[in-house]
């Protein structure tokens, strides 16, 4: 599963997620949809954004995470 650091890179910044969305025009829906990986694709354009104003890169902004395996 692929997490976007967002809230993280937000407290390192001193920046809230409302300053945020004023400045990529993004509503806070669809910026907590983004936070929680409830989206199935992400624009290059919001990657693009998103490391502008967070001052970081994408390797910083993006994270894999391993799923547990359940088991039936």
């Amino acid at each position: 599963m692929i997490k976007l650091n967002i809230v993280e890179l937000l407290q390192q910044n001193n920046k809230s997620k409302y300053w945020l969305c004023q400045k990529m025009n993004i509503t806070s829906r669809n910026l907590n949809r983004i936070i929680r990986g409830e989206t199935t694709s992400i624009s290059f354009k919001y990657i693009e954004e998103f490391c502008f104003y967070l001052n970081c890169t994408p390797q910083d902004l993006i994270k894999i995470v391993k799923e547990k395996k359940e088991d039936n």
